[in-house]
This record gives structure tokens, C-alpha cells and sequence, in this order.
């Protein structure tokens, strides 16, 4: 029984997200695993002044919709993650600024390691090519991306990250956003760091 702290919990964090400049108006869609339910932002919604009526519930296993508002047209991704993904509570999709730049670029980067962030909290990074918002093609390239990675790159759309919960999440969202945010302001011209550095950063840390 998902209860009305629960959605006060999800909404709050949706504005969270929102006045971190992760998202425009309707860009972004936000889930949350609650025992065997799904919270997912309903269709059209904003997530930055997201209302407790645009929440949809939903069951995990069949998909069904147990509230009466209907979820986001990207629902259908989020409940595969959260299938595929036994550990992932939280599933974010966005289009901040400079990583929806990256997502549009013709030739995008191979790694994304600039800082140490980046691998320490972002993890590498699968790029998926472009297909029709909603469709079951990009539904099923963001399950099949985030069986082994927590961020993708959408090209040409946005980015979809995951974690355990809302803090880390938002921390691999926002450590995402600031690496492609180097990438751009460099013009390209940049470095990251080595196999061995990020090795000896899992080593010491």
C-alpha cells in the first residue's frame, strides 16, 4: 500500500531534481521503487513543481497501473531497469544543459573520465543511438545499456542515470552533467585520466 508520505517523499524529491537544472518543463521523468510498486511521474508532467496527483503507481512485475493516472510514455524503460536491476531503487531520465549538447554531438566521446568524479561516481558511460521518445526500440536499448552500466547517453535526446537512492542519483547526475560540461567548454580539447589512474583511485579510495 504505497501511502501519502510516500508520495510526499517522490514529489519532493522531483523538485529536488528540478531546481538542480536537470530538466525544462516536461523534459525529464523520475521513478521510485516502493516494495513491489513503481512511483513514476505521470505523463506531461513537469518534475520541478510535479503534483501528488500526477504520480502514477504501478506494479513492477505486470506493469499495471493501480492509481488511475497514467505514467510517463518512458514508463516502460524505468520498469525494466527495475526488473533487470535488483539494487537500483531510483531511476532518473533528463536533459541537463551540457551532457544534452554531448548527446547531440556528431562524434561523441569515448570517456568520459576528466575528473575523478567521473569514475568514482558515474561509472562508464553507454551511448545509445537515437529512437523516438516512448518507442519500445529506445525502451528496450535503455534496459539492455543499464544491465551493466548507471549512466546512458540517449544521442540526440538526454541522459538516463540510476542508483540505490535519490542522493545517489542526483550525485551521478549532476558529477555527469559537470564532466560534460568540461568537455564542452574545452572545445574538445581535453584530457582524462589514464587506466592506472583510475585504477589507483579504486585502490586508495
Amino acid at each position: 500500500m504505497i501511502t501519502k508520505e510516500q508520495i510526499d517523499i517522490f514529489v519532493a524529491q522531483s523538485h529536488r531534481y528540478g531546481d538542480a537544472k536537470l530538466m525544462l518543463c516536461s523534459s525529464g521523468n523520475l521513478s521510485w521503487r516502493v516494495g513491489d510498486k513503481m512511483l513514476v511521474s505521470g505523463t506531461g508532467s513537469w518534475l520541478p513543481v510535479l503534483p501528488p496527483e500526477k504520480v502514477a503507481v504501478c506494479d513492477i512485475m505486470s506493469g499495471q497501473v493501480e492509481n488511475g493516472v497514467r505514467p510517463s510514455m518512458e514508463s516502460v524503460f524505468h520498469l525494466g531497469v527495475l526488473r533487470e536491476r535488483p539494487e537500483v531503487n531510483v531511476v532518473l531520465h533528463f536533459q541537463s544543459e551540457y551532457a544534452t549538447v554531448v548527446a547531440c554531438m556528431k562524434n561523441k566521446p569515448s570517456n568520459f573520465n576528466v575528473t575523478l568524479e567521473v569514475p568514482c561516481h558515474v561509472g562508464e558511460v553507454a551511448v545509445v543511438p537515437y529512437y523516438r521518445p516512448g518507442s519500445l526500440e529506445l525502451a528496450n536499448a535503455v534496459i539492455e545499456a543499464m544491465k551493466d552500466h548507471d549512466t546512458v547517453l540517449l544521442s540526440n535526446h538526454g541522459q538516463v542515470v540510476c542508483g540505490r537512492d535519490f542522493n545517489e542519483v542526483l550525485e551521478r547526475a549532476l558529477f555527469f552533467e559537470m564532466a560534460c560540461r568540461i568537455i564542452v567548454q574545452s572545445r574538445m580539447d581535453y584530457t582524462v585520466l589514464s587506466q592506472k589512474d583510475v585504477e589507483d583511485l579504486w585502490e586508495h579510495l
